[in-house]
């Protein structure tokens, strides 16, 4: 059984910065992606980056280039997003999710499984 707990989520002021963590268990995630979605209220949900397990391939939505990192610990099972220059804009419930298909997607319908998720709020 697949599981994502989500961390890390907050209240943080325009500019400062969070680090979401995402720890996957259930199985051997060697070939999979990992995602981080977002969803603001009265929005649908929308892909803020993800990266390949093995060999670390990353892509990012337009809207975070520059300011967020996605990284993982191997040895941890972990990914993380490191949120960096926070605008209210970021407001949002986020998401980590795990899709077990050979490329690094960004539609949510691709991703198999998926965290719980935590509140993250940026005030102006």
């Amino acid at each position: 059984q697949v599981q994502l707990v989500e961390s890390g989520g907050g209240l943080v002021q325009a500019g400062g910065s969070l680090r979401l963590s995402c720890a996957a268990s259930g199985r051997t995630f060697s070939n999979w992606s990992m995602g981080w979605f977002r969803q603001a209220p009265g929005k649908e949900r929308e892909f803020v980056a993800a990266i390949k397990w093995s060999g670390g391939r990353t892509t990012y939505a337009d809207s975070v280039k520059g300011r967020f990192t996605i990284s993982r610990d191997n040895a941890k099972n972990t990914v993380y997003l490191q949120m960096d220059s926070l605008k209210p804009e970021d407001t949002a419930v986020y998401y980590c999710a795990a899709d077990r298909s050979v490329g690094v997607a960004q539609g949510p319908t691709a991703y198999d499984y998926w965290g719980q998720g935590t509140q993250v709020t940026v005030s102006s």
